[in-house]
């Protein structure tokens, strides 16, 4: 089992920036790919960045966001930049096996939540 609780959400101005922060505990953090994902009233959940190996990013917040993770401190990190008000979504961490067969821009591809922090870019 892997327990994640995200932090560093709130509210913001068009233009800024925020890190959210994702602490993982229980078991060894390392095997794991590590997501974030946010979800929109009304829209589904989708794919925001990923670390596996390599790291991947949506269109939408390729060159703006940027996924860390420091694997002796069992975190992971989600520097946002240049936030614009479409970004606004709760986010949510994400912990799935390295090799699992789902891509790492599905939600299928990973097997433990966080409970979400709210983001909110005013324009």
């Amino acid at each position: 089992q892997v327990q994640l609780v995200e932090s560093g959400g709130g509210l913001v101005q068009a233009g800024g920036s925020l890190r959210l922060s994702c602490a993982a505990s229980g078991r060894t953090f390392s095997p794991y790919r590590m997501g974030w994902f946010r979800q929109a009233p009304g829209k589904e959940r989708e794919f925001v960045a990923a670390s596996s190996g390599s790291t991947y990013y949506a269109d939408s917040v390729k060159g703006r966001f940027t996924i860390s993770r420091d694997n002796v401190k069992n975190m992971v990190y989600l520097q946002m930049n240049s936030l614009k008000a479409e970004d606004t979504a709760v986010y949510y961490c994400a912990a799935g096996l390295l090799f699992a067969f789902n891509s790492v821009t599905d939600v299928l591809g990973y097997n433990y939540w966080g409970q979400g922090t709210q983001v909110t870019v005013s324009s």
